[in-house]
């Protein structure tokens, strides 16, 4: 999600005016580098349809989803609860290479799995697993901004991740978050247990998208985040809580956070990121933060860890010195000084910098030799963010800045890779400003790292370390960057933000497969209509607004593309019939984060229309099929079952989508029973 969604015609004006409450700093309530994701984010295209015509289309395979199953509505409970549905049956042992156990597949992000996916041909169930949607849609001008778990499988069993309680802009902790088990029987999505963490989100709406809850499996037990920076270990079985893991011995602290999606490695070590908060903090910022750490969590239940401030001073630093917490670090120019930069050897102002921490939802990546791989940021600036490797005995390796790498800002019209127009034309930079470098900071680009996105790190087949980071100076596209094993920074490709790419193995080959939106309805680096015009189509058509699929080889050069051409905002009515409103010249953006390739090359990824996609190798189409609901939202991951069923998320829902042979059950049969 980068702009808000376009809706139907009649609150089309009310979509208009509505101010985004995440794209501003409340006054003197933060010390942070003010969140620069744009102010016009919520105008998807400076284009609009002045009179779509309105389609329904009547479809009798579509359901009606299952009931919200959040067990618990308390407000908060004080320690996990379990809830059982029915009597589990025996768990069976399954081959983990065909098993979606954690985030993006494996411990190294791959989002690969060596099995073939099913055809897209009907929706096998559909399950509501958040049940604030209307609060989260009615205070957020229509816009879904949560992160949340991908859908787990391993043999008949499906993980997944829900929420109750009540949602508020001003503290994401008056929900309530769970983990459930499902198991398919006789064609049937059946949940086994319910289990009630007492896991909650720090910060709230003004801070950050809301961060993302994400449990592991592996073998007989599940791994669950819990308060103050704990994980429980459960019993796969029943749900039964074996312990609760706490790093931090007997003492459970409310301002310390379990902050990452947890990442398994092959020998069944548990990795996850932890932040705390200073005491008596008024929000996420008003203070430098307390501390960070990495945890590991052996088999056992014996939990180390290790402060990022030890891992960065024991690291070898490759790139820009890490400033210390109390330092001064540049932030974007003044906007009473646009066009960018003021002048050629303008220098940018700066602010404190804050001490460094994990980042938001950074899931660690794991190499084949061990080596850990995570991201650092700066607590109050975004420019200042670390890719940094452990050894498995958790002490620093090399950290590598994230600062400096990109040259393809302003731009003369000699600049390779730049998107922005000529210097001095609408959206460009002043005249006379130095080649490539990022308008906001009259420097070289750096990779910026925002707690609202879930980019995690991805290791490559050749050990090389991807990731995805933010930069606003190209239309918000972020870069995805590559480093070597050894911390060198190799290559970017013009489009990062919020994405864990995936990767296609092809014999002794492998490919790159990102989504790569390029955003309109906001400026090409500034939030000024007249200096920066919002319509990237009618004022860059060099650089016109589109929305791809891209898959890249290993050298970051681009094999093909699959764009978006769907103009219809579709939603799906009660009665299973469909209403679509073409309102979308330009297509819709991909909003996933971490999409999924099966054995073939078929990559499976959803879109803000409301679709989830198969696409084959080559960039072209295999088959789409909708789900519920056109719908801006931050990206959703998917993922691939071991009998190739493909689990997707849309509107707070989770669809699970497979070949029109198999046993499932349609509204119309719901309804008879």
């Amino acid at each position: 999600m980068k702009s808000l969604r376009k809706v139907p015609i009649g609150l089309a004006l009310l979509s208009l005016f509505a101010v985004p409450v995440y794209s501003q700093t409340r006054p003197d309530s933060s010390r942070a580098e003010k969140r620069d994701l744009p102010l016009l984010m919520q105008r998807r295209s400076a284009v609009r349809v002045p009179s779509a015509e309105t389609r329904v289309f009547t479809q009798r395979g579509a359901y009606v989803p299952q009931a919200v199953f959040s067990a618990s509505m308390k407000a908060q409970p004080e320690e996990g609860r379990l809830v059982r549905v029915q009597g589990a049956a025996t768990v069976d042992a399954t081959d983990t290479s065909s098993s979606w156990l954690q985030w993006a597949k494996d411990d190294r992000h791959s989002g690969f799995i060596g099995i073939q996916g099913q055809r897209l041909d009907q929706i096998l169930a559909n399950i509501v697993y958040d049940a604030n949607i209307p609060d989260e849609l009615g205070l957020n001008g229509g816009e879904l901004l949560v992160h949340y778990q991908t859908p787990l499988t391993d043999g008949n069993d499906v993980f997944m991740a829900s929420k109750a309680g009540t949602y508020t802009l001003d503290s994401y902790a008056t929900q309530t978050w769970h983990q459930n088990r499902f198991s398919w029987q006789n064609g049937q999505l059946v949940r086994i247990w319910t289990f009630d963490t007492d896991w909650v989100a720090p910060g709230n709406v003004h801070d950050f998208w809301e961060p993302v809850y994400h449990a592991a499996v592996v073998g007989n037990f599940v791994y669950d985040p819990g308060v103050g920076g704990t994980i429980f270990k459960l019993r796969r079985s029943d749900g039964s809580v074996v312990k609760r893991i706490n790093p931090f011995g007997n003492k459970v602290d409310k301002n310390t956070f379990t902050a990452s999606p947890l990442t398994v490695d092959q020998a069944g070590n548990v990795y996850y990121n932890v932040i705390k908060i200073a005491p008596n903090s008024s929000d996420f910022y008003s203070n430098d933060v307390a501390s960070s750490w990495l945890v590991k969590v052996t088999p056992g239940d014996t939990a180390t860890k290790v402060s990022y401030s030890d891992l960065l001073s024991q690291a070898t630093i490759k790139g820009d010195p890490v400033p210390a917490g109390t330092d001064q670090c540049h932030v974007a120019f003044s906007p009473a000084q646009l066009p960018w930069p003021p002048s050629p050897d303008a220098v940018s102002p700066t602010t404190t910098c804050g001490s460094q921490r994990a980042g938001m939802n950074v899931g660690p990546a794991i190499g084949s030799d061990g080596t850990i791989y995570t991201v650092s940021r700066a607590h109050f600036v975004t420019r200042y963010n670390y890719l940094i490797a452990v050894n498995p005995n958790l002490t620093g390796k090399w950290a590598a800045s994230l600062r400096g790498h990109f040259n393809d800002g302003c731009n003369d019209g000699t600049v390779p890779g730049s998107v922005l127009p000529v210097n001095g034309q609408p959206g460009g930079c002043r005249v006379g400003s130095h080649n490539g470098v990022d308008p906001e900071v009259n420097t070289p680009g750096p990779g910026r790292v925002l707690d609202d996105q879930s980019s995690t790190p991805t290791v490559a087949p050749d050990g090389t370390i991807l990731f995805g980071a933010y930069s606003r100076y190209n239309y918000a596209q972020g870069h995805l960057m590559q480093f070597s094993s050894s911390g060198d920074f190799l290559d970017a490709f013009g489009f990062g933000w919020d994405s864990t790419p995936a990767i296609y193995r092809h014999g002794a080959a492998y490919s790159i497969v990102i989504k790569n939106n390029h955003y309109s309805g906001l400026g090409s680096y500034c939030n000024n209509d007249t200096i920066c015009p919002p319509d990237r189509t009618a004022t860059n058509p060099a650089s016109p607004e589109a929305f791809f699929v891209s898959q890249l080889n290993h050298n970051l050069n681009l094999e093909w593309s699959f764009q978006s051409t769907n103009t219809n905002s579709c939603t799906r009515n009660p009665d299973g019939s469909i209403t679509c409103v073409s309102d979308h010249p330009h297509g819709f953006e991909w909003c996933v984060n971490a999409p999924v390739v099966d054995v073939n090359g078929v990559v499976y990824a959803n879109s803000e229309d409301g679709n989830m996609y198969a696409i084959n190798q080559g960039g072209t189409l295999k088959q789409t099929i909708f789900q519920q609901q056109a719908l801006g939202a931050a990206y959703t991951p998917a993922s691939l079952g071991p009998d190739g069923k493909i689990y997707s998320q849309n509107r707070g829902q989770l669809f699970v989508v497979g070949n029109a042979n198999t046993v499932a059950s349609t509204w119309w049969d719901t309804f008879k029973r």
